[in-house]
């Protein structure tokens, strides 16, 4: 099933609202295995509707109105599908009792005529009761093309998409669904990522893969028609392991999943192998500790840290040799180490981590923007690693100077405590 999502507002095109009921309604339909080929948005303008419903008719098998169904003249999304489709509009008696309920405890004068349009439908629609709001919608099928009609405030139209239209639409269509996994890698660019596995991806058919690239990092998206999350499982597992196959892909993924990160697995190593990390903070002033605290329970695995802008501060807070920071520089090796060995044994802690370096805008102790030093230390050893982050905002560096630290400690931790 090829679908289309026609979005119906002046207020969309003039960029006051933004259509995040197109994005709702693809990943809703994508678990279903129907394909959205098309997202279009139209002006409050009834020639302009039909000319884009004329257009969607001879492309897509399903087409979603959303909008235009309230009680003011420029909603006209019901009125102009019923005059393309040469059919009347009728009441739904069951939305003319909810409009009935609402007005009860009102004044009566409160009650307007036009109220009346939210509770009609298109003859022959399958109502779609509106449980947050008073404009119903409908599912109706003409000449081999379904038509749906929504509501355009998403706090109405999501309940109804996923408590009405879906079951509606799983009933028809029962045949496949579309099935999806997400394998996120640290430390290789998209590009090079896709060159790498140039082979897999210029013979796709199905399963499908489909790169993304993030704030230092990149993920797959693999997914596969099935009838079943059994076969999907099989086939995506087959392609999974061909694509771990490439080089040193295998080492570079650290998950699964559109929400998780590699804060998040680090914070799951720790937890399972009862260890305990601390920071020590220049170039990050904090974030490495934020990201690790914002997780429910992170003081079993997370004492307290530092942070420590000035080598005054970093030889205060943390009784470091201030003669030996001040002839080997901030953005250096020995502060680093120096930073992340004083962290983990002033809290008693398994592991220490330092960060220090330049994020911007200006070079500092002549090193140039992007240089950071990661220090990492355990009770067996401690150890420094340079990274050239270019081509960054200050932010951008500072996150994934974070996201290289946490990188390390995962590597760390699968390695037995030995530093790499």
């Amino acid at each position: 099933m090829k679908a289309e999502v026609i979005a119906v507002g002046t207020e969309i095109l003039t960029g006051q609202i933004v259509n995040t009921n197109a994005q709702f309604l693809s990943e809703k339909f994508a678990q279903i295995g129907v394909d959205v080929f098309y997202h279009t948005a139209v002006g409050d303008n009834e020639e302009r509707l039909l000319a884009a419903l004329e257009i969607a008719r001879d492309r897509s098998d399903l087409i979603v109105l959303c909008g235009g169904l309230g009680p003011t003249e420029d909603d006209l999304t019901k009125q102009t599908l019923a005059r393309f489709l040469g059919r009347d509009l009728v009441f739904d008696e069951a939305a003319l009792a909810r409009l009935d309920s609402f007005f009860a405890s009102r004044p009566a004068s409160s009650r307007t005529p036009n109220n009346e349009r939210q509770a009609q439908i298109v003859v022959g629609s399958t109502p779609l009761p509106n449980q947050t709001g008073l404009a119903v919608g409908g599912l109706l099928e003409q000449n081999g093309v379904t038509y749906v009609v929504l509501p355009g405030p998403p706090s109405e139209l999501k309940p109804m998409v996923t408590e009405e239209l879906i079951p509606l639409l799983v009933s028809q269509n029962q045949k496949q669904q579309l099935y999806s996994r997400v394998l996120r890698f640290f430390g290789i660019g998209e590009s090079q990522l896709v060159t790498v596995l140039g082979d897999l991806i210029n013979q796709q058919t199905d399963p499908t893969i489909a790169p993304y690239a993030k704030t230092g990092e990149v993920t797959l998206r693999l997914s596969t028609k099935a009838s079943s999350k059994v076969e999907a499982d099989a086939k995506l597992d087959k392609l999974e392991e061909k694509i771990l196959t490439h080089g040193e892909l295998s080492q570079l993924m650290y998950g699964y999943g559109d929400d998780n990160s590699l804060a998040a697995v680090v914070f799951e190593l720790l937890l399972s192998q009862g260890a305990t990390l601390t920071a020590a903070e220049s170039l990050t002033a904090g974030l490495f500790q934020a990201t690790l605290a914002d997780f429910s329970g992170a003081s079993q695995v997370f004492p307290g840290g530092f942070v420590t802008y000035s080598l005054e501060q970093k030889s205060q807070m943390l009784g470091i040799d201030p003669e030996k920071l001040a002839a080997a520089g901030v953005v250096s090796d020995f502060t680093a180490c120096a930073m992340a060995e004083q962290a983990r044994k002033l809290t008693s802690s398994d592991y220490g981590v330092s960060l220090t370096g330049v994020a911007g805008p200006d070079r500092l102790e002549d090193q140039p923007v992007g240089t950071v030093f990661i220090g990492l230390s355990s009770h067996k050893e401690t150890k420094a690693y340079r990274f050239m982050i270019g081509g960054r905002s200050r932010q951008d560096v500072r996150q994934i100077a974070c996201m290289h630290a946490f990188n390390l400690i995962r590597q760390t931790l699968l390695n037995g405590g030995n530093l790499l």
